[in-house]
């Protein structure tokens, strides 16, 4: 008996594998018997499918111990599958064989995949793109690479990405050498930016630009489209080289411009829904796929709209009138003006020139005021066109916004949509016979109304007023014109000089008492002298005066 115990005994070694069977399967354990004087005790959770084990079934198991303390044989099928597992998980690795395994549990930073022995996946290996929940990958059976293993920890690390880029450049290769343009491809959009979305052709990304996607005008792919969308697209361009493709969307649909001008000719009254505002206009779908633009200036005939949000809303059902078609640029011009006839057309008819008008001041600006005729219609008075005899430097010195005024219509230009208007012209140009009213030599009697440094000038009545230049204050040499004369005296003194053109009349008090040939001589000595010259000839003194004096500047026009 001795001698059989000791063969049996070296049959049998620890750390070896040997085959067993199934003897007993009870609630927790499995009893193994392997030829040897007892049998061993396996956990029933070494094995794969617990619930799936029957007496009879042979199995590897690991010897780690013959007999323990009470005698008992120790035996592992954990250890045995691992010990011969790991032999091939060192050869895949050198190999650089793929091998499947199954998510066993999602853990920080990866996920642990059973392919023999337990390995550990990167979240970053799991795919090209980014993974979903960890937890979603548990109990499938993936695909992956031995990357990285340590013999003394017996430790592994897979990838999946290693294989889906594998197969990606594959089926990258194949595609380039089977699609051509016009081929219906499916694939999944992978990205939106702001000039188009990626689409991934399952290995190959493609381009699907935005002015692709839809006949629709888009401001962002997100209107049409979300990441992870699978869609049907149509091959438009292809560059074998650079590996890029050119998707189109649209062009899978029949183009709604073919025929645009037959269907919508000019003219023709359109109803539609506002789709955007911009500063510039508002765009209005018409048709699926087709858009009108309704310029700011297309908005009323009379109305100043500065926007069209002024007057429009998002969302809004508008009736125009087509403008405008450009099949290739895929532009429609839309009015809504048009659906009404243009004031314009006959205002003429209801201001013609020459005739009277009323109207309420609506804006003064530097160079004239806006008068509102009737609802939208305006006309300007040009600050010129105010009075025949005062000079107006802003018309707020004598117009106010919100005034009533009459005005004669001067000019009409439909086109530009403009009348001319004038106050002035509501009397005769006391101008016309100033040189039958104020002859030189005569004696007048004036006001004097303002000063300068020059001289002083005096108002004559009706808006007419002469200039009694510092010469021709006073017999004695007048150092300032303040020192002899002040605003608001009343002076008598003689027509000098009268220029109808320039409309200017020249006084002197100093020859106010002067006999007619003293007069003449006085009349001659100006004469002689040089425009510019002292400021003595009149159009220089008149022109200094221009520039000195100004409304509200009366320190400076006084000294």
């Amino acid at each position: 008996m001795a001698q059989l115990m000791s063969k049996v005994s070296a049959d049998f070694a620890e750390g070896s594998i040997v085959k067993g069977r199934i003897v007993a399967v009870r609630e927790r354990e499995v009893l193994v018997d392997i030829g040897y004087k007892s049998e061993g005790i396996i956990p029933k959770h070494q094995f794969e499918e617990p619930n799936e084990v029957k007496i009879g079934d042979q199995v590897q198991v690991y010897i780690e111990r013959l007999e323990d303390d009470d005698g008992q044989l120790i035996i592992s099928k954990e250890k045995a599958d691992q010990k011969q597992n790991w032999e091939k998980i060192v050869q895949f690795y050198e190999e650089n064989i793929p091998v499947e395994g199954k998510v066993r549990a999602a853990v920080k930073g990866g996920l642990m995949v059973s392919i023999g022995c337990d390995a550990f996946l990167p979240s970053s290996q799991i795919d090209v793109t980014t993974p979903r929940p960890l937890s979603s990958y548990v109990g499938e059976t993936i695909t992956v690479r031995i990357v990285k293993v340590n013999d003394e920890r017996k430790n592994v690390v897979v990838s999946r990405r290693d294989i889906i880029e594998e197969e990606r450049a594959r089926r990258r290769a194949e595609l380039l050498t089977q699609i051509e343009p016009g081929a219906i491809v499916t694939g999944t959009v992978k990205n939106l930016t702001e000039f188009g979305a990626f689409i991934d052709l399952e290995g190959l990304d493609g381009l699907l630009h935005i002015t692709d996607m839809s006949w629709n005008r888009l401001t962002h792919p997100s209107q049409l489209l979300k990441i992870g969308d699978k869609i049907e697209v149509m091959v438009l361009e292809i560059d074998k080289e650079k590996e890029r493709v050119s998707l189109g969307l649209k062009q899978r649909t029949e183009n709604p411009w073919d025929k645009i001008s037959e269907r919508l000719p000019v003219g023709t009254r359109v109803r539609g829904k506002v789709t955007s505002l911009l500063p510039y206009g508002a765009f209005v779908e018409i048709e699926p796929g087709i858009e009108g633009l309704i310029h700011v200036s297309e908005l009323s005939w009379t109305k100043r709209i500065a926007r069209p949000s002024d007057v429009l809303a998002e969302g809004q059902e508008v009736e125009a009138v087509v403008l405008a078609v450009s099949p290739a640029e895929q532009k429609i011009s839309l009015g809504v003006r048009q659906l009404e006839p243009n004031p314009w057309d006959s205002v003429d008819e209801k201001f013609p020139i020459n005739s009277r008008v009323k109207g309420i001041i609506r804006n003064l600006t530097a160079f004239g005021a806006f008068v509102e005729l009737e609802g939208g219609i305006d006309g300007m008075i040009h600050v010129s066109d105010i009075s025949w005899t005062r000079r107006i430097n802003h018309p707020s010195d004598v117009l106010k916004k919100g005034q009533e005024v009459e005005a004669v219509v001067l000019e009409i230009d439909k086109a530009s949509q403009r009348i001319a208007l004038g106050i002035k012209q509501l009397s005769t140009d006391p101008w016309d016979d100033i040189d039958k009213r104020f002859k030189i030599g005569e004696t007048v009697t004036g006001t004097v109304v303002r000063l300068a440094s020059f001289g002083a000038f005096v108002d004559l009545g009706e808006d007419i007023d002469g200039l009694v230049h510092i010469s021709q204050i006073s017999e004695e040499r007048v150092e300032k014109v303040k020192d002899a004369l002040k605003v608001g005296d009343t002076v008598t003194a003689r027509v000098i000089k009268v220029d109808k053109v320039d409309r200017r009349i020249g006084l002197s008090i100093k020859a106010a008492n002067y006999d007619e040939s003293r007069f003449q001589e006085e009349i001659a000595a100006m004469e002689t002298i040089k425009p510019g010259e002292d400021l003595v000839a009149m159009g220089s003194v008149f022109d200094k005066f221009d520039e000195e004096y100004r409304p509200g500047q009366g320190k400076k026009a006084t000294e």
